[in-house]
């Protein structure tokens, strides 16, 4: 006996002997028995069919909406936090109740020695505070995050929005030598993950707003959003969809317009008008931006080396930031443009103010003391001591190409807006990220091209010796695999339609187990498979059995295969991709899909198995590996030259 199915594919029943009509037919299946129909009068309404995915549904407009206030939010405790850091400098250095910005370097004349104490007192109240509040505060606090995401569903401790600000403005405020972007970016995506763990959301919508949050602080300290949400998208999300691009460029653009209203729209590092550079700066200043690139690796190994000596000292971990203050109060005694926040010192290096001894001085005291203090596991920052560093090595080699190459054209400010940047983008590997930044801090459109060139052979020369970044080494260690590469979801790109099996064979409903037995036994190929779509005397598909189930001692030989479905089967159409199938077989819990015609759902067309999605792969693959010169120079020369010789006349 003979039946269609599909697209007028003959397939076999177990009344059918043909040899000819059993040849194409699949012989790997899965052995994972699939919901089939409950009785034999229901139709397909009741299969389960995917949503086809949409860019924004309801939900992502009512987390926008929550992105928009955390935006908001984030600017205000960014603000906060500035104010907080300033009253405690004031308090610390100057003895005065002030929120203004001071710079600890000023008061170092009339403290004398004492100033090393100060530093001190931070480190002991941070050792404290992460001792007996949280351990999460330690650290620059972009890696916390990042773990989170990647481990916790974006869940970090609600006290951690109140513990890592106030730890770092104290850290920050007694002269540690950090900045103040990181601890707001986690206490960003801490304030959103809160939100997320108020409400009723998932884990994705719960990412979304941790990253929403971080990337608004990042936004509101610097007033750079369009870098904030490339290092959300390049740290946090993982991820580059219009569900979670919308949300946190929105909190962005509300966190920014916060603080235009609080503090302007001047750009934070404001300098003199830059000229575009030539040919000959050009390739100099991509050549400092490989040069940066190499130092920003053993900067990073430097760090981590520093943090694993205190791992091996005797005494407990609480102790460890107020040894390491004892440093920065040292170096702050014999260098004080090294204490605090040092935003200052970036404008003066950025627009030649410095010396070329006195950058050098700065950038070997700077790192010592910022290098140690971080690694001895206290609360602060990592963006603006690589940007001292990393400008400072860049106005150098600036400063001495353009007195003895001065036909170069080099300029040492530019020189130290690269070096600047491309310190940051060898150490995190955030490129886009970096060179955004760099412009939308300046604003010198001059500077984009060389910082392009700079950042990216930063970036070669880190990817070329370093596996890990400044951002993931300490939680690599922790055995988490950090996202590197982002690519398009090749699922995405292939239909059902594509790779799905149309010659199916099907059983029939009045078919009695024994049959199916008898059948199976015989040792057919069609009678190999693991899974069987059961259809009606119209052809209609009612279900799939597996072979599991025709086996089952429970089930009398004369029972029919129409009394053993109890599931509506698991249906996809032929324009559905592989990736809404595979997330359809996950939610299901099934090994295979039967394809159905997408305006009769009670026509089958064929069926889909996991197989089928691994073989998909292999195209992938071979693009990706199998070299191949697609035009030969040598048979291209040979081709014109024998049609010129048929193009010439015959003598």
């Amino acid at each position: 006996m003979k039946k269609r199915i599909g697209k007028s594919v003959t397939i076999n029943t177990p009344g059918n002997t043909s040899e000819a009509a059993r040849t194409g037919v699949r012989e790997e299946g899965s052995t994972d028995g699939l919901p089939v129909a409950p009785e034999l009068s229901l139709s397909l309404d009741a299969a389960r069919m995917p949503l086809r995915s949409t860019l924004i549904d309801r939900r992502v407009l009512r987390i926008i909406g929550i992105s928009l206030l955390l935006g908001v939010a984030a600017a205000v405790v960014a603000k906060v936090l500035m104010v907080l850091i300033g009253l405690i400098t004031n308090l610390s250095f100057y003895g005065r109740w002030s929120t203004a910005f001071s710079s600890p370097a000023d008061a170092v004349p009339h403290l004398g020695l004492w100033v090393i104490l100060v530093p001190v007192v931070g480190g002991l109240i941070a050792g404290f505070m992460a001792r007996w509040g949280s351990r999460a505060i330690r650290g620059h606090g972009i890696p916390e995050a990042m773990e989170q995401v990647l481990l916790n569903e974006s869940r970090i401790p609600s006290r951690i929005t109140f513990l890592k600000p106030v730890s770092s403005a104290i850290v920050i405020g007694t002269g540690g030598p950090f900045g103040a972007e990181g601890p707001i970016i986690a206490t960003g995506g801490a304030l959103g993950s809160l939100i997320g763990q108020l409400l009723k959301v998932t884990a994705s919508e719960r990412k979304v707003l941790l990253a929403a949050g971080a990337a608004a602080g990042m936004a509101a300290v610097f007033s750079a959003p369009i870098s904030a949400v490339a290092l959300a998208v390049e740290l946090l999300l993982f991820e580059l969809r219009a569900r979670s691009l919308i949300p946190v460029a929105l909190a962005c653009v509300a966190a920014t317009g916060v603080r235009y209203l609080l503090l302007g729209s001047t750009p934070v590092f404001l300098m003199s008008h830059l000229a575009a550079p030539g040919g000959e700066a050009l390739i100099a200043y991509v050549l400092i931006g490989a040069i940066v690139g190499l130092i920003s690796v053993g900067v990073t190994h430097i760090v981590y080396g520093i943090e694993d000596a205190f791992e091996r000292l005797p005494v407990h971990w609480m102790w460890w930031p107020a040894i390491g203050a004892v440093v920065v109060g040292v170096i702050g005694y014999f260098a004080p443009l090294t204490l605090g926040v040092g935003y200052t010192n970036i404008d003066d290096i950025l627009n030649g103010r410095l010396a070329l001894g006195a950058l050098g001085y700065l950038c070997v005291m700077k790192f010592i003391s910022w290098s140690i203090c971080l690694g001895s596991g206290t609360s602060g920052g990592t963006l603006a001591p690589l940007f001292t560093i990393g400008g400072a090595l860049g106005a150098i080699m600036g400063i001495l190409l353009a007195n003895y190459l001065p036909s170069m054209g080099v300029d040492p400010r530019i020189a130290a807006l690269v070096g600047m940047a491309a310190i940051f983008a060898g150490a995190s590997r955030a490129l886009i990220t970096t060179v955004v930044f760099a412009f939308e801090t300046t604003a010198q459109p001059a500077g984009l091209l060389p910082l392009l060139g700079a950042c990216t052979a930063a970036y070669l020369v880190s990817a070329v010796f370093m596996r890990n970044t400044i951002m993931t080494e300490k939680i690599a260690r922790r055995g988490v695999r950090v996202p590197s590469e982002y690519k398009a979801d090749y699922l995405e790109r292939v239909l059902v339609s594509d790779v799905c099996e149309n010659d199916v064979v099907t059983l029939r409903a009045d078919q009695t187990i024994g049959e199916v037995r008898e059948w199976i036994a015989g040792g057919r190929p069609a009678g190999q498979h693991q899974g069987y779509p059961i259809v009606d005397q119209a052809g209609h598909v009612l279900g799939v059995l597996t072979r599991r189930t025709f086996f089952d001692p429970k089930w009398s030989p004369a029972a029919t295969l129409g009394e053993l479905i109890v599931r509506p089967p698991v249906v996809i159409t032929m324009d559905h991709t592989l990736r809404e199938a595979a997330d359809h077989m996950v939610m299901e819990n099934v090994g295979r899909l039967l394809v159905v015609d997408k305006s009769d759902t009670s026509r089958l067309l064929g069926m889909l198995t996991r197989g089928d999605l691994l073989s998909a792969h292999a195209r992938r693959l071979k693009e990706g590996r199998r070299l191949r010169r697609q035009i030969n120079l040598k048979t291209y020369r040979r081709m014109r030259a024998r049609r010129r010789r048929q193009a010439q006349p015959s003598a």
